[in-house]
């Protein structure tokens, strides 16, 4: 049995206007570093150049988040959420933390 997909849309009007907007949905993420690629990347930054360790971590972390999200909201019957917005991603001691917000939303037939 197949679950139906439930869409996550940064608008903040939806383009077709038939549909209930429901509660406030939140999800947040905090996956952990790597203490080793966590002291390369400390080195990086006094030297220069990308960081590519956090660059996948802060991939990694918006991912979780968003599937997070996605499914509260099918767990509360939404058909998506409505004006899905990423704060900006926050580099943690050891890890770094992401939070995805929305409305809820229903499809009116």
């Amino acid at each position: 049995m197949s679950e139906q997909a439930v869409r996550l849309i940064s608008l903040d009007v939806m383009p077709d206007g038939n549909v209930e907007i429901g509660e406030l949905l939140t999800a947040v993420a905090v996956p952990a570093a790597n203490v080793v690629s966590d002291i390369r990347e400390n080195i990086r930054n006094l030297t220069g150049g990308r960081m590519r360790h956090y660059e996948r971590l802060v991939e990694n972390a918006v991912e979780i988040a968003l599937g997070d999200l996605e499914e509260k909201a099918r767990t509360r019957g939404y058909d998506g959420v409505i004006g899905v917005k990423i704060s900006h991603p926050q580099v943690v001691d050891g890890g770094v933390e992401i939070i995805v917000y929305g409305n809820g939303f229903r499809q009116i037939e």
